[in-house]
């Protein structure tokens, strides 16, 4: 089982932590190492760079900072990954913005009923369905930052690469949130943001984090995928994967077996039909075209 966050050993407690990050003139010293030309900053321009007078009072927030947050070198200070984190944090919105948009219509059709599908903006996610059937496209987080100076045309790309990204570290047993070891595994029945039957189900073992796709979602990368959709002519990287079928529903999934455990998912272009067969580490174990 996962340790609560507020155990801890040979670390910073966490309560602890957010308080020390807690303070304006902190946060303006984590805010001038990241824009500082440099990578190592010496003390005097650091102090000039937050625009603190007393160097008494600036040393104390400084240290403060430092072991966590900050490195301590013979040339200066510079940002460690925790001070990083922080700073990242605050400009993707993740602790200050708190925006929504209301249903906005996109380019695809429903699965299920051909309608044009919309997206929302809520809780820090994005979700796309169809408002006509109600069949829901896939739900996953979206920073606010990501908002930021970008038409709703750019937010939809971005958010469609994010969630190739987010899927393929998954599939590789790496965290999104927190680096941690993501486990995955074919799962069948329950609910999930698709409404599908069977999916793929990712959990990661130290934070918790989760992620449900069509299992379909992890072949986005497969060469054999990307070149049979080549052949016909269409850039695979360049289609959002909700114009996918065979990305957001299980219409196109079958168990062939459940020991060993083999899944199959056909994807049709054109005339020809591609048929990939995955084990339950969802490696690839065959392909054919019909």
């Amino acid at each position: 089982s996962r340790a609560s966050i507020t155990e801890c050993e040979n670390c910073v407690e966490p309560a602890e932590a957010f308080s020390v990050v807690g303070n304006e003139t902190r946060l303006a010293i984590l805010e001038a190492l990241w824009e500082a030309d440099a990578d190592v900053v010496r003390f005097s321009r650091l102090r000039e760079a937050v625009g603190v007078r007393d160097s008494a009072q600036f040393n104390y927030h400084l240290q403060e900072l430092v072991g966590q947050f900050v490195a301590n070198g013979e040339d200066g200070y510079e940002l460690k990954y925790a001070g990083k984190a922080v700073v990242r944090a605050l400009l993707a919105g993740e602790f200050t913005h708190d925006p929504e948009w209301a249903p906005f219509e996109i380019d695809g059709e429903c699965v299920a009923c051909g309608a044009t599908l919309v997206a929302e903006y809520v809780d820090e996610s994005i979700a796309v369905s169809c408002p006509d059937c109600g069949h829901a496209h896939g739900e996953y987080p979206f920073p606010p930052g990501g908002l930021a100076d970008r038409s709703r045309e750019e937010v939809m790309a971005a958010f469609d690469q994010r969630v190739r990204h987010l899927h393929c570290l998954a599939a590789d047993g790496v965290c999104p949130e927190c680096n941690g070891k993501m486990h995955s595994h074919v799962e069948r029945g329950g609910d999930c943001c698709l409404g599908a039957d069977l999916r793929v189900e990712h959990e990661c073992a130290q934070c918790g984090h989760s992620l449900c796709s069509a299992v379909g979602l992890v072949l986005l990368d497969q060469s054999d995928v990307v070149t049979f959709h080549r052949e016909h002519g269409v850039d695979l990287n360049a289609t959002p994967y909700w114009q996918l079928p065979w990305c957001v529903s299980d219409h196109h999934t079958t168990l062939e077996s459940e020991d060993p455990l083999r899944v199959r998912v056909e994807i049709p272009l054109d005339d020809e039909t591609m048929r990939v067969t995955l084990d339950e580490g969802l490696q690839t174990v065959d392909v054919d075209r019909r």
